[in-house]
């Protein structure tokens, strides 16, 4: 990625998680806590994927509620923002948690005796 596409979806993350935190986004499929893990931005810039995690809430629903509020999302950070062209915005919920903990309850699963020396 280069520095400009690599500042861009650092500011974009940082303002819309501002906006999550905030209460800004209306939405009652937004029930949970959603946390902004990444933001993916294309060559040309007119492209932003973010990912995100949800906890208390269905990831699915999450994805419904940001899709359907995106357009005021990017709105608030075409006014917050000095980009030219606001990027399109695309959410995907963020998998890795979710793996991450699979892994976890596999590992802890696995009875491994102890090693005598």
């Amino acid at each position: 990625m280069s520095v400009r596409s690599d500042r861009a979806s650092g500011l974009i993350r940082k303002e819309i998680a501002l906006m999550l935190l905030g209460g800004e986004i209306h939405d009652p499929r937004l029930s949970g806590v959603i946390s902004i893990t990444d933001v993916e931005m294309s060559r040309d810039l007119q492209y932003a994927t973010i990912f995100f995690t949800m906890y208390g809430g269905e990831p699915e629903n999450g994805l419904e509620g940001l899709s359907r509020a995106s357009g005021f999302i990017r709105r608030q950070l075409g006014r917050r923002l000095k980009m030219r062209r606001v990027p399109e915005l695309r959410f995907k919920v963020d998998g890795s948690m979710v793996q991450g903990e699979k892994i976890d309850r596999l590992l802890n699963s696995i009875d491994i005796p102890p090693v005598e020396e």
